[in-house]
């Protein structure tokens, strides 16, 4: 199976993010006037040890959750495109000469490749992207080189064709998110350009930081702390199993004491964990500010925490949103909607792979 990262739009497919805590899926299609339409989206949890640290451990469950999640969205449609954590991508970006054939450019991507990558290249799929003349001589191109491990490929793959489905793209999370982010950068002021904003997407494990300066991504990086440690919480300080301190952290009926003892704490760690992303950016770049937080992730729904952040860290923050400026399914309920949108940044970026729009 051929790495696509790269390729171009085809025909439509549902966006599938498996992260550590669920399944999450989104179909688009064209809107009538142009621009996307979200036709569906559904969200399937998963067992605690089923992902760990971005690695199917539980091929079976993993699958299951893909077939529950499938059956939710209510489609027709097989075909899926699916992210690799970044961690399991090593990406370079390399300067070639121009004008090669695209033979001559695969053996000189090979040759590079060898030179990185800690494995013989026959456990590697790798794929490349010219981006463009090269900063430094319009005679060369820079070329965008990636490679994954085989297994970290074919254990997703494996995942999806388990629920009867076909992976037909694999993309890496980081230029998924991007893409999704594109849709975000619309309600910015002057669409995002000339600015510095930080994504902020908390998991269940892990924060995943990435800032776009003039809408290219310049930074990345992932910091250990998710939503998972509010389950841990709500689990010892209620006595519940995780189960169901996951269902009551989204559904409520937890004790009244829950609100100041449990979830005020909690809000006050994440906007201390945003702002210590932030320090810690402007003070290892050359960028001194941030002019937009986007908080994306599950913790992103809980009411009040951009007015916290924002308050916390003297900037700007929003929650993401990519299906803001979409029509929408009527069948979709749009409270709903709007809880569950910042943790479809992933999925929602890998539905746009099927979309002219």
């Amino acid at each position: 199976m051929k790495f696509d990262f790269f390729k171009e739009k085809t025909q439509p497919l549902v966006g599938v993010d498996i992260s550590a805590s669920s399944v999450k899926m989104v179909e688009l299609s064209t809107g009538s006037k142009g621009g996307y339409h979200l036709e569906g989206y559904a969200i399937a949890s998963l067992a605690k040890d089923a992902v760990v640290d971005g690695n199917i451990a539980g091929l079976e469950q993993v699958a299951d959750a893909v077939k529950r999640a499938w059956k939710l969205l209510g489609s027709r449609e097989k075909r899926t495109a699916l992210a690799l954590p970044a961690a399991a991508v090593i990406s370079k970006k390399v300067i070639m000469p121009g004008g090669l054939r695209e033979e001559e450019m695969e053996l000189q991507v090979e040759g590079e490749a060898n030179q990185y990558i800690p494995f013989s290249l026959d456990e590697v799929n790798i794929d490349f992207q010219v981006l463009g003349p090269a900063p430094s001589s319009p005679e060369e191109v820079e070329v965008l080189i990636a490679a994954s491990r085989k297994e970290k490929i074919e254990d997703r793959v494996a995942a999806v064709e388990g629920a009867g489905l076909k992976a037909l793209v694999v993309d890496v999370e980081t230029y998924a998110t991007e893409a999704a982010y594109t849709l975000i950068a619309n309600q910015l002021p002057n669409q995002g350009r000339e600015q510095t904003v930080m994504i902020v997407d908390i998991g269940a494990v892990m924060t995943h930081i990435n800032v776009l300066h003039n809408n290219q991504s310049v930074y990345i990086r992932e910091q250990t702390f998710g939503g998972g440690q509010l389950t841990q919480e709500i689990q010892r300080r209620f006595g519940l199993t995780p189960e169901e301190a996951e269902i009551s952290k989204r559904k409520g009926g937890l004790p009244e004491s829950y609100e100041a003892e449990v979830m005020q704490p909690f809000m006050q760690t994440l906007a201390l964990e945003v702002a210590r992303a932030l320090q810690f950016f402007t003070s290892s770049t050359q960028y001194n500010r941030v002019d937009h937080i986007v908080l994306a992730g599950g913790c992103a729904a809980i009411p009040g925490i951009d007015a916290l952040v924002q308050e916390r860290t003297q900037v700007n923050a929003m929650i993401a949103n990519p299906f803001a400026g979409m029509t929408i399914n009527p069948k979709i309920k749009l409270q709903q909607l709007m809880a569950d949108a910042p943790s479809m940044l992933i999925a929602c970026g890998l539905a746009m792979r099927g979309v002219h729009a």
